[in-house]
C-alpha cells in the first residue's frame, strides 16, 4: 500500500516540477493577495494585525485552489487515469498519493511562504509560528476535499467554476479554526484548541476523501 502511494507522490512531484509555471502561479498569487492589503488599507499597525489571519488564511486557502482543477485533468486527457483505474490495486490509493502530491507542491510552500509574509502585518514571532503550523496542519485538509470537487467536475465544461462552488462552503471550518488559531495566538490565548479542530480535520479529510474522489473517478471514467 505504502509503495503505491509513494510510487504516485514521485510521480506527480516529477511532473509538478517539470512545469514550474505552475507552482510559481500558486506562490506568486498568495504574495500578491498578502501584500496588497497592507497596501490599500495604510500603515496602522493595529487594523493590519486584526486583518492578518483572515487576509492570509483567504489567501491561502484562494492560491490551493489554483492548482486543483488540474489535480487529475492531465491523467484524464492522455488515459493515464483510465490505465489507473484497471490496475489491480484500489483507486482510493492512487487518489490519496496524488492528494498528498498536491500538498506537497502547493500547501507545504504556502505554509514555509507564509511567516514571511505575516512580517507585513507586524505580526509577533510566536503569532508566525502559530500561522505557519495553522496553515501546515490545513491544507491537507483542502487538498483532500478539494480533490472530491476535482473529480466530481472532471471532463465538464466550466468545470473549473463548479469546482468553485462546490469546494469553498466546505473550506469555510478550515478557514474558520485556522485564521481563529492565529487570531487566538495574537490575543494571548492559546491556539492548541484550534490547532487540535485542524488536525481533525485533515485526518478526516486526507483518510476519507480519497475514497469518495476515487467513486467520482470511476463515474467520471464511464
Amino acid at each position: 500500500m505504502f509503495s503505491i502511494i509513494g510510487h504516485v507522490i514521485a510521480r506527480d512531484f516529477r511532473l509538478a516540477l517539470r512545469r514550474p509555471a505552475d507552482l510559481a502561479s500558486v506562490l506568486f498569487f498568495f504574495i500578491i493577495v498578502a501584500s496588497l492589503f497592507p497596501l490599500g488599507v495604510g500603515p496602522e499597525t493595529e487594523l493590519l494585525r486584526r486583518l492578518a489571519p483572515g487576509v492570509l488564511w483567504v489567501g491561502a486557502l484562494l492560491a490551493t485552489m489554483l492548482s486543483l482543477p488540474r489535480m487529475f485533468a492531465d491523467d484524464f486527457h492522455d488515459g493515464a487515469l483510465e490505465q489507473l483505474a484497471l490496475a489491480p490495486h484500489p483507486l482510493g490509493l492512487v487518489v490519496l498519493g496524488k492528494t498528498l502530491a498536491h500538498w506537497l507542491v502547493s500547501g507545504l510552500p504556502l505554509a514555509l511562504l507564509a511567516p514571511l509574509l505575516g512580517l507585513q502585518f507586524d505580526l509577533p514571532s510566536d503569532t508566525l509560528l502559530v500561522l505557519a503550523a495553522s496553515i501546515l496542519l490545513g491544507t491537507p485538509a483542502l487538498s483532500g476535499i478539494g480533490a472530491i470537487g476535482a473529480a466530481l467536475t472532471l471532463g465538464l465544461r466550466g468545470g473549473g467554476v463548479l469546482l468553485s462552488l462546490l469546494v469553498l462552503p466546505l473550506y469555510i471550518p478550515v478557514l474558520i479554526f485556522g485564521a481563529g488559531a492565529v487570531d487566538a495566538s495574537m490575543n494571548g490565548i492559546s491556539p492548541h484548541a484550534h490547532l487540535f479542530l485542524l488536525a481533525a480535520l485533515t485526518v478526516g479529510g486526507v483518510a476519507f476523501a480519497p475514497w469518495g474522489a476515487a467513486a467520482a473517478l470511476k463515474i467520471a471514467l464511464e
